[in-house]
């Protein structure tokens, strides 16, 4: 059977951000000129994380929500999660060009951020990966850095923001709204009884959480429909003795049944932090305030 020719952006992709972006609008471009399949490989474990024995790099957004990003913010057609194992680690980068992104996935071109470095101790790097391209008749594009206000677009940085709370200028790096996509799960139904019924849902383990607090945001539907939400990240202090972190969603003008339904949450903007009310009546209170602040928010978006 005749394999799809691709052209391949190399990365993790953490977040899929501006740098990133300059990576996948090339090989759209030239996906288009040659004929062929834009695609892109990630992996499913921070490559950091296995070399170094540690679960120390939180990831801004899943494997789902890598793929989700790069075919809907960019139009990649592939995504293409490579298994990153004690295999994966120890193949040599020649390896890894020649019998991974040529002989299993049809690559016809690559192209790489400025920084790339990949294949055993990561000895593969954007000047090797160039001559070896050319070497085997591969296309190669090398794309340098990309800069907003001065400063490196970088998931490192974008980390920062988001554990700060900084979700707006976080957001400005990332080039769209910093993203969860989770199956509703049932909660304690706390909120129907206060008159503003959530949706529950979950960060993966592994990825970041964001600062605890309530921020403004957008509750995508499966059928394609959105919603303002006001969410709150956090333990719940004023209702729970506990520290799982809990993400609810109070959607805003909204009646129905979304349990076991997929949803993407778009998060805005950081409204407070997290902090305990003497009572119920308080925090709902305060829910409606925040409420009328995510309307403002978002009319005229």
């Amino acid at each position: 059977m005749r394999q799809d020719r691709r052209v391949i952006a190399l990365g993790f992709f953490d977040g899929v951000h501006l740098g990133h972006g300059a990576l996948l609008r090339r090989v759209g471009e030239l996906a288009e000129q040659l004929n062929a399949v834009p695609a892109a490989v990630t992996f499913d474990t921070h490559p950091e994380n296995l070399i170094l024995k540690t679960s120390g790099v939180p990831l801004l957004s899943s494997p789902l929500d890598r793929a989700e990003l790069m075919r809907r913010c960019y139009g990649i057609r592939d995504v293409i999660v490579a298994h990153f194992d004690e295999r994966m680690m120890h193949m040599p980068w020649q390896q890894f060009v020649t019998d991974y992104l040529v002989g299993e996935n049809g690559a016809v071109h690559l192209v790489a951020g400025h920084d790339f470095h990949f294949g055993y101790k990561g000895e593969g790097n954007p000047e090797r990966l160039v001559q070896l391209c050319g070497e085997l008749g591969l296309g190669c594009d090398i794309i340098p850095k990309v800069e907003r206000d001065h400063i490196t677009v970088s998931s490192t940085y974008i980390r920062t923001l988001i554990a700060q709370g900084e979700m707006e200028r976080a957001n400005d790096f990332l080039g769209h709204p910093h993203t969860l996509t989770d199956t509703v799960i049932h909660g304690k139904k706390l909120g129907s009884t206060l008159g503003f019924p959530t949706v529950n849902l979950r960060f993966q383990p592994g990825v970041l959480v964001p600062a605890y607090g309530v921020y403004a945001t957008r509750v995508w539907f499966e059928n394609g429909e959105s919603r303002p939400a006001v969410t709150n990240i956090g333990v719940r202090p004023t209702v729970d003795d506990g520290d799982k972190v809990t993400v609810e969603g109070f959607i805003l003008d909204f009646s129905g049944d979304l349990y076991g339904q997929s949803v993407r949450m778009e998060f805005y903007k950081r409204l407070r932090g997290e902090r305990k009310f003497s009572d119920l009546a308080a925090l709902k209170e305060e829910v409606m305030r925040n409420a009328e602040q995510t309307r403002a928010y978002f009319k005229g978006r």
